[in-house]
């Protein structure tokens, strides 16, 4: 697959990786950041519930999920070190700017700005990670990578629980040229103008040269299409379970609200515990997942990845379900720390299962229409389903139940193909 590819040298591929990892960490932040702030939104903004469910879902996965797709063929053919560049600068400003909307449609455009900006991302990062690992040396870098997503979860929540706390304690704060800003709005404000510094440095990062695969000649869409059509069963497989853990995790996207009304915790004790654990538990689950992957490549076993990912969605779907149904909190926070360890490990090792059968020419392509799959699933069934099921169903003063319900519905079959698959039926 690699014979006559140069690949960079170590140093200067692990720098890549450490400077898509800050990107993707920011990108995170920005992304999160918005879920925690709600109270605080909705009381200036005068904003109903469903706008915040629009704005938290829908307006961000609109872009995101759909625009993936031409920006993983312009990542095929075009410097993904510049497309990167563009990405972070609009999602950068987009992020300042939610900090100075003064209504619904203005919010609603900046987060679909956002989603726009951050869609760029990923693809051309797990395009450049695959043309500079050896397979049996990438599954950690691209565990590294992703690991960003808990480190962003981590913090965004340590910083909404800053925030939260000192909304509750001052009102507000005298910026130059815009007068008086409420915490919120200098947050959105704090986390997004860093962001164009970063673009700055990928405009003089070297984009390393593309890995070529024998055999597969064209880079089109529609030969992207039938290479996913000719291994139809091995990415279905990787997809849905991927997906069924996406859908998991964006359903949490309640559960502060869960354990205030439950348990009584306030939101920001809840962001505060949730922050930490992130911050502890995925880096050591993604980098386990990682080094373990590509000691077991090098020794010729390349189904690691698999396995991982059937045995992560078979622990997610008791760990998290059983956790809203614990008689106290502390329990159930711990259940769900299980759970988010079951979370990273998929996340960890879904793209490296993804590359070993996707050749280099369409790899934007193909991880594009990944997270459009992935993303579409989980921004839109996660929320929606927990909200449905709470006011429709079990009333919203069981929210909890409904958080508990989703892995059992989304992730319960996914998690049996995965082991019938990839765990009792050895893979080719």
């Amino acid at each position: 697959m690699s014979d006559g590819h140069t690949w960079p040298r170590p140093r200067a591929a692990w720098g890549m990786v450490a400077l898509l990892t800050v990107a993707y960490l920011v990108s995170y932040v920005d992304r999160a950041i918005l879920g925690l702030l709600i109270q605080p939104i909705k009381a200036d903004l005068s904003l109903s519930d469903e706008q915040i469910g629009l704005v938290l879902g829908p307006a961000f996965a609109i872009f995101y999920a759909t625009i993936g797709v031409p920006l993983g063929w312009l990542v095929d053919r075009r410097s993904r070190t510049k497309l990167i560049a563009a990405g972070i600068a609009l999602w950068s400003a987009a992020t300042a700017f939610s900090g100075l909307v003064r209504g619904f449609p203005q919010l609603f455009a900046a987060r679909m700005t956002v989603g726009v900006g951050e869609a760029v991302l990923s693809p051309a990062a797990f395009s450049m990670i695959g043309d500079s690992f050896p397979e049996e040396k990438r599954a950690r870098p691209i565990a590294v990578y992703s690991m960003a997503i808990t480190l962003g979860t981590g913090l965004a929540s340590l910083i909404g629980a800053v925030v939260l706390t000192w909304a509750k304690q001052s009102g507000g704060v005298e910026v130059p040229f815009l007068g008086e800003l409420a915490p919120w709005r200098l947050t959105f404000l704090a986390v997004g103008l860093p962001g164009l510094l970063l673009a700055a440095a990928f405009l003089v990062l070297r984009d390393p040269p593309r890995l070529s695969r024998a055999g597969v000649d064209a880079n089109g869409f529609g030969d992207a299409l039938r290479h996913v059509g000719s291994h139809a069963k091995e990415y279905a497989l990787i997809v849905s379970i991927v997906a069924a853990m996406v859908i998991v995790a964006y359903s949490q996207g309640f559960l502060a609200a869960a354990f205030e009304r439950r348990w009584g915790w306030p939101p920001e004790y809840y962001a505060q515990w949730n922050g930490l654990s992130a911050l502890i538990v995925g880096p050591a689950v993604y980098l386990w997942a990682g080094s373990y992957c590509d000691r077991l490549a090098a020794a010729g076993d390349r189904n690691a990845p698999r396995r991982i990912m059937a045995w992560g969605i078979a622990l997610l779907v008791p760990a998290n379900a059983l956790a809203m149904l614990m008689p106290g909190p502390w329990i159930a926070f711990a259940f769900l720390v299980i759970g988010s360890a079951a979370i990273s490990a998929i996340s960890a090792v879904g793209v490296t299962a993804l590359l070993a059968i996707t050749p280099g020419q369409i790899r934007g392509q193909v991880v594009a229409m990944y997270y459009m799959a992935i993303s579409l699933a989980g921004l839109l069934l996660g929320p929606t389903t927990v909200g449905m099921l709470s006011t429709r169903v079990v009333g919203e003063d069981n929210l909890h139940l409904a958080v508990a319900a989703v892995p059992l519905i989304y992730a319960t079959i996914p998690a049996i193909l995965a082991l019938v698959f990839f765990v009792w039926r050895k893979p080719a």
